[in-house]
């Protein structure tokens, strides 16, 4: 006799609703929370940190090409313009700092909602200077957003120093 409990019974239906909540248990057995949370964070940084890695020559030091391309070339496209930066060379190396620090924020999970927030406000510049791009950058803004509402999961350092809503999510 064995003495392993049988399985639960199926619950009654049609067969393909059957099928279709095994399915469903299945994905979700795929797609955890702290894992979808996890790539989130990734994938919002790599574009971001890539872009800010191209404006350094060294710590602290801008190359001549950033501040050329906010002095030049990036204008803000806003009712009756485009008009340029103001101060091409601070924007320039705010930008650089923020493409670094905050990519390296969210992978680590360390301020991670104020991370994704600084990210938010970065791609709404970005879409003012890059109006055609807006496909992209909606889908950061969206990234941005569900990292900020939804926290970083449990695999982050915001979760080992007490975040509730962090270990809650994942």
């Amino acid at each position: 006799m064995s003495t392993r409990n049988p399985a639960p019974a199926a619950a009654p239906g049609p067969a393909w609703r059957q099928a279709y909540a095994r399915a469903c248990r299945r994905a979700q057995g795929v797609a955890r929370p702290w894992l979808a949370q996890l790539m989130l964070r990734i994938a919002l940084a790599v574009p971001f940190w890539k872009s800010g890695v191209l404006k350094w020559d060294g710590f602290l030091r801008l190359n001549d090409t950033a501040v050329y391309l906010f002095s030049d070339e990036f204008k803000l496209h806003l009712p009756g313009g485009p008009y340029p930066f103001p101060a091409p060379a601070l924007v320039a190396f705010l930008s650089g700092c923020g493409e670094i620090a905050l990519p390296a924020l969210l992978v680590l999970g360390l301020g991670t909602r104020f991370a994704a927030l600084g990210m938010l406000a970065m791609t709404c510049i970005v879409q003012l200077t890059v109006p055609d791009g807006w496909p992209v950058h909606l889908t950061w803004a969206a990234m941005a957003l569900g990292i900020a509402a939804w926290g970083p999961g449990r695999i982050s350092i915001d979760s080992l120093l007490g975040d509730r809503a962090a270990r809650h999510a994942g």
